[in-house]
């Protein structure tokens, strides 16, 4: 039996209506899910349900921002003098009865260790969460750079999840990226991936490869971006199951820390074909990064998150930093929940003064998400929960830091 330290029970029925009404109108609720998202209706969804299922940043090659871009006249994909948006969006709804203990929990499965294959098996396990059921599948890893762990996903971690995957009905897994720090195909190759895709028969789709006609832009309502961002749409709303898996580590430029809401930034393009705007450039310029971070995560909805802890950066990153044996491996189906227990877990090794200040779920890229509707809005709604006395008693030390 799971030992479990929690600050409220959860509750994970699923309304029966809800079932019907998926199967007989052929529309599913993760269909749904990524609907009301880009629609800015998150904040709906959390008032109206009782739970809502829920990527390391590339980064310049140094510490000086970018210039600011200035802004264009309008957003556009296409390559024209006179440019059109591409999406348009409805506002947010207003606000709306804020969430209660009882309307939203998430559950982050926490396994102490060093053995990074036995820890993924063991949270997997633990948390209890549903893999694909056919269809295609998305992985996005966190391969921002080609430096070992916890600079990019290490290769045990990748090979476990893939070997997860298979053991569910797919129609084919694959696995998308955009480095930052390096040229993508060329990192790709050095941390070994496009070898293990042909042993484990996954395909690897390079970002930075696609044509201009595979990004969407997406402005969400009240985005921080002023042309919004290029997101592969396509790539996800084809898919039947996306997971994502991160590393637990602190970001120099800006981003703060980077964990499954900074790991979506290697969704967006820095260029679409065709056009010379460079968004990567706007965003790590921007005052308001940590902000523009979150509202990536609006354009898709991970069906799991896994973190590798087990090494950790407590300063510096992402690429390089000051390393510690954190020994931890988390997963949940909530990226809010997974990075308010990933800066608790950064607190506890003692970080920096940027990811130590004020409230964790007070930080700017947890707050602006929880807002977004895209995860719980508080400590109160997170369930750790272990399968050991270790992780019972590491859990104790930690719910103080994720509670303050």
């Amino acid at each position: 039996m799971a030992h479990r330290i929690s600050t409220a029970p959860m509750d994970r029925r699923i309304d029966e209506a809800e079932m019907v009404m998926d199967q007989e109108r052929g529309f599913t609720r993760r269909s749904f899910l990524r609907l009301a998202l880009a629609l800015g209706l998150g904040p709906l969804l959390k008032a109206c349900a009782p739970a809502v299922e829920h990527v390391d940043e590339p980064t310049p090659s140094t510490a000086q921002p970018s210039p600011t871009p200035s802004p264009p006249p309008t957003a556009t994909l296409a390559a024209t003098p006179e440019p059109s948006p591409t999406v348009t969006l409805q506002p947010s709804p207003s606000p709306t009865t804020p969430v209660t203990q009882e309307d939203m929990m998430s559950q982050v499965a926490l396994i102490r260790t060093s053995d990074r294959v036995a820890g993924v098996q063991r949270a997997l396990s633990l948390l209890d969460v549903a893999g694909p059921a056919g269809g295609t599948v998305v992985v996005k890893p966190n391969y921002n750079s080609a430096d070992p762990t916890p600079g990019s996903t290490h290769g045990d971690v990748l090979r476990t999840l893939i070997e997860w995957l298979r053991d569910h009905p797919t129609d084919s897994i694959v696995l998308a990226e955009r480095s930052g720090m390096g040229e993508t195909r060329r990192v790709l190759e050095q941390r070994g991936v496009f070898a293990l895709g042909q042993e484990l028969d996954f395909g690897v789709q390079v970002l930075d490869e696609l044509d201009q006609d595979a990004w969407e832009l997406v402005q969400p309502p009240g985005s921080h971006w002023q042309r919004g961002f290029p997101f592969p749409a396509e790539l996800f709303q084809e898919a039947d199951y996306v997971l994502q898996t991160c590393c637990l580590k602190t970001h120099r430029y800006g981003g703060h820390f980077t964990l499954s809401l900074k790991n979506s930034v290697g969704l967006v393009a820095k260029y679409v074909p065709g056009q010379d705007y460079n968004y990567m450039s706007e965003l790590h310029s921007s005052p308001h990064q940590r902000l523009m971070i979150a509202e990536i995560n609006t354009a898709y909805a991970p069906d799991l998150v896994v973190l590798d802890g087990v090494e950790a950066f407590v300063q510096g990153g992402p690429a390089q930093g000051e390393r510690v044996q954190a020994n931890v491996v988390l997963a949940s189906t909530d990226r809010v929940a997974l990075d308010g227990a990933g800066v608790a877990i950064l607190r506890y090794f003692g970080t920096t003064p940027a990811v130590s200040q004020g409230a964790i779920f007070e930080q700017e890229q947890i707050a602006h998400a929880a807002e977004l509707g895209l995860g719980v809005t508080g400590p109160q709604q997170v369930e750790l929960v272990t399968d050991d006395e270790e992780g019972e008693r590491f859990i104790q030390e930690l719910l103080p830091l994720l509670e303050a």
